[in-house]
């Protein structure tokens, strides 16, 4: 154990100094204080929306908003790692050393996945008490911590998809190609999808619920929208069914629970994959 953990001390070092040179903590960090700023200016002119002060509604409209941004974001730094690795010739001089693969892929996904979640964990707060300061509004950290807690699900789920999108095809441009398809189906096209299944057949509202808690996307925006309105009346049967049956809770552990599952399966199946596969 403590020569797997010194290895993937090293990889990650290694990585990290990679991430630093091409500036994605800055580049992430930019976006965020951005978006951020962005919902600031605009979202705390108004209050007593959804049951939240203007703090509450800028909070609310910026975590949805990263539900669609954060996905592409995590895509693209882990789509083309192995590829690009094995393509360059890091890979194979890397592990021409006594570094198993096991540790190389533990300490890059470490990385990419840190290199995400930070600047997130620091945008977020950050923008709750700027905005507190300059506008007078009280923070609802409860609904902070859930943003935060879903959001880094996000991350975490969507970087061990790219990372096995990586692994499993070789050329650079054809995962790049599949992580964008991955994404759009994850953000739109499961939504037009799903609605093209209820108009087309009458499901109860339990086989909705589960067709769109599929969709790691989808549990994250439910589990924002319970928190801001517990009743979900604007989904119309299947928010009665949803809020009954299930809770702001339940959909709190299915928003973090179901992508932290669905992200560890695919970073699994990826390990095992890149563990037996040729590094040329």
């Amino acid at each position: 154990m403590s020569t797997l953990r010194a290895e993937v001390a090293v990889v990650a070092r290694l990585d990290l100094a990679e991430v630093l040179r091409s500036r994605w903590l800055v580049f992430c960090l930019v976006v965020h204080t951005a978006l951020a700023a962005m919902f600031v200016l605009v979202g705390l002119r108004e209050s007593g929306v959804v049951g939240f002060t203007g703090m509450g509604r800028a909070l609310m409209s910026w975590s949805h908003a990263l539900l669609f941004l954060l996905p592409l974001l995590a895509l693209t730094a882990t789509g083309q790692v192995v590829n690009s690795a094995r393509d360059d010739g890091t890979l194979e001089l890397l592990l021409s050393n006594p570094v198993s693969r096991a540790a190389w892929f533990l300490g890059t996904s470490l990385v990419r996945v840190g290199a995400l979640v930070v600047p997130l964990l620091v945008a977020m707060p950050l923008m709750a008490i700027v905005g507190s300061l300059t506008f007078g509004q009280a923070v609802p950290w409860g609904f902070l911590l859930r943003g935060m807690a879903v959001s880094s699900a996000q991350l975490v789920c969507f970087v061990a998809i790219g990372l096995a999108l990586s692994t499993m095809v070789r050329n650079q441009a054809k995962a790049l190609m599949l992580s964008v398809l991955v994404w759009a189906g994850a953000v739109a096209l499961i939504d037009f999808g799903l609605i093209g299944v209820m108009l087309q057949w009458n499901l109860p509202a339990k086989a909705v619920f589960a067709l769109a808690c599929l969709n790691p996307v989808q549990g994250a925006r439910l589990a924002l929208l319970s928190a801001a309105e517990p009743e979900l009346s604007t989904f119309g049967p299947v928010g009665f069914f949803v809020a009954n049956h299930v809770g702001a809770a339940g959909l709190l552990a299915i928003g973090i629970g179901w992508p932290l599952l669905l992200g560890l399966c695919a970073w699994t199946t990826a390990l095992a994959r890149f563990r037996r596969r040729d590094l040329l």
